[in-house]
């Protein structure tokens, strides 16, 4: 029988499902603006230099989406505490259907792109929006049962943790030691106070800003400082009053209500234009398209079968293997990390775009293929 749910965790839960429909909306108001008659000074809007010199688009996807993976950390932790991920066999199948339903995209990507300069962009179709898909299946209301609701969050907090650490091994440019050098003495320090059950917030809150401050100068993209801080803050036992609990309580709606859909008005703005939808041809274009349409199912459904295999144990028996290509399919939703990632690897904006328009095309078919199957299929086992 499946665990009783923490209250957190279902706090987790309505919060990114509320977020994931403010997140479509924002996502089509920036498609819409960007195609009218003030498309021009729409985009570039986010280009409008702040003091300091760096465009807003800057300090959203550097700056606010740091505070997105401080959130992201918050989880993860929550998790391998308490949550799906504490029991390693309770782990193993979303955790090897995270690995298949990240690796077999990145597989189908560099089959496209093998020797092109869109090659780097392989981590593009590995990301699953974790508010978006859980705003879909939301839509479902009971017809999911809770345990597939757990087995996507679980797979897609630890696809979160695979594409943080895709973006700091692969995507980080102009390293410094000597900037790595005192970003690795502050999370040191951080993790000090952790063990000695420093419970004040706001010490871990300063050593944020100066690790994101570091890891920025050190060539390492800053907003891995997030899940670095998270991971320091002293989870406890995980109950209202721990600093873990209270900011991951604090971080829900800022995050859900502000944070992603600033991301997505800011980055979602696509141009259809004739170049674009020529572009989804391309092996840029496909290989996004196909990574996320049908690699993301066929390796989630690669890892579940594979971690059932090997000794996991699901959380309930009420999970059919169509249930699970329904969530496999809803993986498939890649948005706010394939674009943030998108931006990363790709810098021509002609690519950029063709990118855009392939996630926008790929997570609208996977989302309604897999809404589509999950409604046929019900609860039933």
């Amino acid at each position: 029988m499946i665990r009783r749910l923490t209250k957190l965790f279902d706090e987790f839960f309505q919060s990114e499902k509320a977020g994931g429909y403010l997140l479509m909306g924002c996502a089509a108001l920036a498609v819409v603006l960007a195609n009218s008659s003030v498309g021009d000074a729409f985009l570039n809007l986010w280009k409008m230099p702040l003091p300091g010199g760096a465009p807003l688009e800057w300090w959203i996807n550097d700056g606010l989406m740091a505070v997105f993976f401080l959130l992201v950390g918050l989880e993860i932790e929550r998790e391998l505490y308490i949550g799906e991920l504490s029991d390693w066999r309770n782990a193993l199948v979303p955790l090897m259907a995270a690995v298949g339903g990240m690796a077999v995209p990145a597989i189908v990507f560099l089959a496209y792109n093998n020797g092109l300069p869109t090659v780097h962009g392989f981590g593009i179709p590995m990301a699953t929006d974790i508010a978006f898909a859980i705003g879909v299946m939301g839509l479902l209301g009971n017809r999911v049962p809770i345990a597939l609701k757990v087995f996507l969050t679980a797979l897609a907090i630890i696809d979160d943790l695979g594409a943080i650490l895709v973006i700091a091994l692969f995507y980080s440019h102009g390293f410094s030691f000597a900037w790595f050098a005192v970003a690795v003495a502050t999370f040191a320090v951080m993790m000090i106070m952790g063990y000695r059950k420093v419970y004040s917030l706001w010490p871990y809150l300063l050593g944020f800003v100066v690790l994101w401050y570091a890891l920025h100068h050190a060539g390492i993209h800053a907003t891995i400082a997030g899940v670095l801080t998270a991971f320091a803050i002293p989870f406890g036992h995980g109950e209202k009053g721990t600093p873990s609990y209270d900011l991951q309580h604090f971080l829900h709606h800022p995050v859900a209500f502000f944070i992603i859909p600033v991301f997505a008005l800011a980055n979602a703005g696509l141009k259809i234009t004739p170049e674009m939808t020529a572009g989804l041809y391309t092996p840029l274009g496909m290989g996004i398209l196909v990574g996320l349409v049908w690699g993301k199912p066929f390796g989630v459904l690669l890892g579940v079968m594979l971690g059932r295999s090997i000794g996991g144990r699901e959380a309930s028996d009420n999970v059919s293997w169509w249930q699970y290509t329904g969530a496999g399919m809803m993986a498939g939703i890649g948005f706010t990390m394939s674009i943030f990632i998108t931006l990363l690897a790709l810098h021509e904006p002609a690519e950029i775009n063709v990118a855009k328009g392939a996630i926008f095309l790929a997570s609208l078919v996977a989302g309604i293929l897999g809404f589509v199957v999950l409604r046929v299929v019900g609860t039933r086992a």
